[in-house]
């Protein structure tokens, strides 16, 4: 599948239809706009609750979510800072295509993008071409 260097994604489970998403392969890992981060324990397995704002410069549409966290990872920012950072595991779409991916959880609110697709959910599924946007029909 050939994507542009930003796409219109859907993370299903989370209930969240369409997020506008930046595609960065500089970036290893996945990161989605995530407030209200509260983890908690259900029947032995590590879950996370949290919060989405899927529409940049829109502060009242959001989405609850919830997901069992199957990771943390230590990330390094943009700033250069490491941040340690809680990992979910949920479906992706882009188009009609859909398959599983880890996303960390960190507040993007200063970012011009509220979802990150890194390297590794990229990786074997889709060809980047950075001088074109929005290439797949939702």
């Amino acid at each position: 599948m050939l994507i542009g260097w930003r796409e219109w994604v859907g993370l299903p489970e989370l209930g969240i239809e369409r997020i506008k998403g930046k595609i960065d392969t500089g970036a290893r890992t996945s990161a989605l706009h995530a407030v209200e981060c509260e983890q908690y324990f259900d029947e032995g397995v590590l879950r996370i609750r949290f919060r989405v704002y899927p529409n940049q410069r829109d502060s009242t549409t959001n989405v609850l979510c919830d997901a069992e966290v199957v990771d943390e990872r230590s990330v390094r920012r943009s700033t250069g800072n490491v941040e340690v950072r809680p990992v979910i595991r949920t479906p992706v779409t882009i188009g009609t295509t859909s398959w599983l991916i880890d996303i960390t959880l960190t507040d993007r609110a200063s970012m011009g993008f509220r979802l990150l697709l890194g390297r590794q959910a990229l990786r074997a599924r889709v060809t980047v071409d950075p001088s074109r946007s929005f290439q797949v029909s939702s």
